[in-house]
C-alpha cells in the first residue's frame, strides 16, 4: 500500500549528505514538470544533463516497457541483446572499437582510469602509471575518481588519497608541457568542463594534449559525462574539436533518465582488460540497454543535432538579452545544450540564490559551482518552452537583482 511523504520525510529517513530544494517532482511529460501541489515547472536542469529527451519521451517508455516483459537481468557470465546492440551503434557511431557497460558515469570513469593505468603498465612498466587531470575537473564520487577530480571540496577529509594524480590548470599547454612526463599514463580532460563552471577547452588546447599524449606515449582519455550523447550538438563533443581520444567516458543523457554509464576505447587498449580483471553486476543492464539503444535512436540524427545547435542560438539570444536588461552576467558560454551564465561581480558567489528564484517562478534550473548558473535542458526542447522559461528566468534574475 502507497504512503503519503512530503519533504520533511527526507531530514528524518535520509543521510544528509544532498539539500533538496522543498518541492518534489511527482510527474513530468516533455520539459515540463509537476510537483505534489500540482504546480508546474518549466524543466532547464534535465536532471543534471540527464534526461536527454524530457520526460516519458514516447520512444523510451516504449523501449523500457517492451523488455520489461522479455528479461530484466543477466550475470555478467552471460550476454544480452539490448547490450550488443548498443555497443554495435555506439561503435559504428565513433571512433572505439569496444565497450564496457556500467551504471553511472563514475563508474565509466574509475574502468577508464584502470584501464589506462593497466594499459601502461603492461606496455610500459611499473614506473608509467601517473594520471595528469585539471583543476576544477569532476570526474565522480568513487574515491578514485574525486582523486583525479580537481575539487578539492569533493576530496578532502576522508584519509590518504591514491597517489600518482597530478593537477594542472585547465587550457593550459605551458602547464601540460611542464607536467607531462614518461610517467604518465593518460591525461584526462573534459571538453568541457561542467561542474567546473561550463568552460569549453579551444580547439588548440586539445590539439595540443593530443601531441603531447603522443610524444610521451600517455593515453588520453575524453571524460563526456556530460557533453557527450547530442549535448554538445554533436554526438559527443570530440568531434566538434577535431580530437581523438584514447578512451571516452559516457553516462548522463545516454540513459535519458535511466541509469547507465560506459567506456568506449579501441581494440588495443580493450585487449588489456582480459578476463576478470574489472566487472559491473549491473553493468549491460537489458533494460538500461534497451532504453539507451532507444536514445541513441532519436539523438543521433542529423535533425536532432541540428535542432540542438538552432536551440543553443535561442538559448544564448535570451540570456544574453538578459544579461544587457540586468547586470547580472557578465558572460555567457557553452556548447549545445549545455550553457552557462557567469556572474557578474556584483553577484558572485550567489548562484543559488538565482536558482532558488528560478523555482519560485515555476523553472528548474542548475549551479555549476558558485559563479555560475547552468541549463541543460532536453535536447529536443520545444521552442515554446525555451521561450516560456527564459520569461520565468527574467523575473527571477530581476528579483534577485531588485532584492
Amino acid at each position: 500500500m502507497s504512503q503519503t511523504v512530503s519533504r520533511a520525510d527526507f531530514d528524518q529517513v535520509m543521510v544528509p549528505n544532498y539539500a533538496p530544494a522543498d518541492y518534489i517532482p511527482v510527474k513530468g511529460s516533455g520539459s515540463r514538470v509537476w510537483d505534489q501541489t500540482g504546480r508546474e515547472y518549466v524543466d532547464f536542469a534535465g536532471g543534471i544533463a540527464v534526461n536527454a529527451l524530457g520526460h516519458a519521451h514516447p520512444a523510451l517508455v516504449k523501449a523500457l516497457t517492451e523488455q520489461a516483459q522479455k528479461v530484466w537481468h543477466v550475470s555478467n557470465s552471460l550476454t544480452n541483446e539490448p547490450a550488443l546492440r548498443l555497443a554495435r551503434k555506439l561503435v559504428d557511431a565513433t571512433f572505439a572499437d569496444r565497450v564496457f557497460f556500467c551504471n553511472s558515469g563514475a563508474e565509466a570513469n574509475e574502468a577508464a582510469f584502470k584501464l589506462a593505468r593497466k594499459w601502461a603498465i603492461d606496455q610500459h612498466g611499473s614506473e608509467k602509471y601517473e594520471i595528469i587531470s585539471t583543476t576544477n575537473s569532476f570526474h565522480g564520487r568513487t574515491f578514485f575518481t574525486v582523486t583525479v577530480g580537481g575539487q578539492p571540496k569533493y576530496s578532502d577529509g576522508f584519509g590518504p588519497r591514491p597517489t600518482g594524480v597530478k593537477h594542472i590548470a585547465y587550457n593550459d599547454l605551458a602547464a601540460l608541457k611542464a607536467a607531462i612526463s614518461d610517467k604518465t599514463a593518460a591525461v584526462v580532460i573534459e571538453p568541457v568542463q561542467g561542474e567546473g563552471g561550463v568552460l569549453p577547452a579551444s580547439v588548440e588546447y586539445l590539439k595540443g594534449v593530443r601531441e603531447l599524449c603522443d610524444q610521451h606515449k600517455a593515453l588520453l582519455v575524453f571524460d563526456e559525462v556530460q557533453t557527450g550523447v547530442g549535448r554538445s550538438g554533436s554526438l559527443y563533443a570530440y568531434m566538434e574539436y577535431g580530437v581523438t581520444p584514447d578512451i571516452l567516458t559516457s553516462a548522463k543523457s545516454l540513459g535519458g533518465g535511466f541509469p547507465i554509464g560506459a567506456m568506449l576505447t579501441t581494440e588495443a587498449i580493450a585487449k588489456h582488460f582480459g578476463v576478470g580483471t574489472h566487472g559491473s553486476t549491473y553493468g549491460g543492464n537489458p533494460l538500461a540497454c534497451a532504453v539507451a539503444e532507444a536514445v541513441l535512436d532519436v539523438v543521433n540524427t542529423p535533425e536532432t543535432l541540428a535542432g540542438i545547435k538552432a536551440k543553443h542560438a535561442r538559448f544564448a539570444d535570451h540570456l544574453n538579452r538578459i544579461a544587457n536588461a540586468t547586470g547580472a552576467f557578465a558572460e555567457v558560454r557553452g556548447m549545445g545544450l549545455l550553457l552557462g551564465a557567469v556572474l557578474a561581480d556584483a553577484y558572485k558567489g550567489r548562484a543559488k540564490d538565482f536558482m532558488t528564484a528560478a523555482a519560485k517562478e515555476g523553472l528548474m534550473v542548475l549551479q555549476a559551482g558558485p559563479d555560475v548558473v547552468r541549463f541543460a535542458p532536453s535536447l529536443v526542447i520545444p521552442d515554446a518552452d525555451i521561450d516560456e522559461g527564459m520569461a520565468r528566468f527574467e523575473r527571477a534574475v530581476r528579483a534577485v537583482v531588485a532584492g
